[in-house]
């Protein structure tokens, strides 16, 4: 029998955490002090739904993609604060990117949110005419692939407002976090936590997706990103996945703040092949 609270307890995993997690403040202050940005922009009225955009030099470029990175923390914990850095890579190959917010499990729910990043993704529409290229980790990679499955032309929007996504370390299957102690704040039942998954909604035919995971990641981490990668792959999306090397949870994102990593490479190819 599986032990979920073991296989999801990232922090009980990874006993170096905290100066990890530490580092990452770090470094987005550092970015933030360098970068051109505009802070703290509202996309709705409460509190947290804001994001930071971080723009190339000379401003934001005439056509292109946007990013839109999504923090993790299990839907319940750490913000854009902590993530600032993640724009650096796409930036420094001249494409803009947004690092959101949004509120925080349990002041919501876990759809909730989910409808939140999607107002999100038409507010970047509304307001810089650009196709989304949306990447996260863990929470924020689970957020990733909902955008990609969202039926934009419903909601009156581009049919592919969101045509391809990165997730890292994401969750696609929110039924095994039912009867963990992340759940006390998430308060997922059997049917919200299938509606909200990934893994349970139509596959987005014409879309790509890349799973991305670190090979020193519980086995479980890894069961979802083959899962999502191989069951939309069946239903018509462009799939890949990555299992990079012995990273851990914490590790695998790190090279997002690297112009010239591998990761990043990926991430602008996909940018621009939306385009």
């Amino acid at each position: 029998m599986i032990d979920y609270e073991a296989e999801y307890n990232n922090r009980a995993l990874v006993p170096e955490h905290p100066a990890l997690i530490e580092g990452w403040q770090r470094d987005a202050a550092a970015y933030r002090g360098e970068a051109t940005c505009n802070l703290a922009i509202p996309y709705e009225l409460s509190e947290r739904t804001n994001y930071d955009l971080f723009l190339p030099d000379g401003g934001m470029p005439a056509g292109g993609a946007i990013g839109l990175f999504l923090h993790g923390g299990y839907w319940q914990a750490l913000d854009r604060t902590f993530f600032s850095h993640m724009a650096r890579g796409l930036v420094a190959h001249g494409i803009p990117c947004a690092v959101a917010n949004y509120t925080l499990c349990p002041q919501v729910r876990v759809g909730d949110i989910v409808e939140e990043i999607r107002h999100l993704a038409g507010h970047l529409w509304d307001h810089y005419r650009k196709p989304v290229v949306a990447f996260g980790h863990s929470a924020g990679g689970h957020l990733t692939a909902s955008l990609l499955a969202t039926d934009w032309a419903q909601r009156g929007l581009p049919l592919r407002l969101v045509p391809a996504g990165l997730s890292i370390s994401g969750v696609f299957d929110l039924q095994p976090l039912i009867d963990t102690s992340l759940n006390a704040n998430l308060r997922l039942d059997r049917k919200e936590a299938i509606d909200a998954s990934p893994l349970a909604m139509v596959a987005p035919s014409g879309t790509h997706l890349t799973a991305a995971v670190g090979g020193g990641e519980s086995a479980e981490f890894i069961r979802q990103s083959r899962f999502i990668a191989d069951i939309w792959g069946r239903g018509g999306v462009d799939t890949q996945l990555d299992i990079r090397g012995q990273d851990n949870h914490f590790t695998v994102i790190a090279p997002l703040a690297d112009p010239h990593s591998d990761l990043t490479t990926h991430l602008v190819k996909m940018a621009r092949a939306i385009c």
